[in-house]
């Protein structure tokens, strides 16, 4: 592959990584991930996305940190990657629409069976990350608080470039 090819590749892979980061974000999967990864790709052609990895890298840890400081939290998201899972399989499976479906059976789980992989996939990202978040974060509530304070050193750096303007 020569380097115009494989710069273009990378560049095309991290605006979609981004774009599906940002819908990611109100659907169900891990948006601040892609964020930060399409970022970090983008960061190697454009000036604005290197500004904004780590940033969204630290928010992305935090999320992480903050997903698995407590029980609760842990089993509420292990079963919403559940749900999701279920769901993807009834996507794949396809069973005729139900006699209290209100409108048309087209309307009846859309997306066929992409839409069911996607979601089970994402389920399984979703295991993997919790995971990781559990061995990283989960009983050491001082690494989250050192991301907050990173979080909170970001705007305070911010401010003051801005007050030197």
């Amino acid at each position: 592959m020569t380097g115009a090819a494989k710069r273009i590749g990378l560049e095309i892979l991290g605006w979609v990584l981004l774009l599906l980061g940002v819908a990611a974000i109100f659907l169900p999967g891990p948006g601040l991930l892609g964020i930060f990864a399409g970022l970090a790709l983008l960061s190697q052609q454009y000036d604005w996305a290197e500004r904004r990895v780590e940033p969204v890298r630290i928010r992305a840890l935090l999320g992480a940190a903050e997903g698995v400081e407590t029980w609760p939290r842990i089993v509420a998201s292990c079963l919403g990657a559940v749900v999701l899972a279920a769901c993807g399989v009834l996507w794949i499976i396809t069973p005729p629409a139900p006699g209290w479906w209100p409108v048309s059976e087209t309307w009846w789980l859309p997306g066929g069976i992409w839409t069911g992989i996607t979601q089970v996939a994402s389920a399984f990202i979703a295991i993997a990350l919790i995971v990781y978040s559990y061995r990283r974060f989960h009983g050491h509530p001082e690494k989250a608080e050192e991301l907050r304070r990173q979080i909170k050193g970001e705007g305070s750096e911010r401010e003051q470039a801005a007050n030197r303007s």
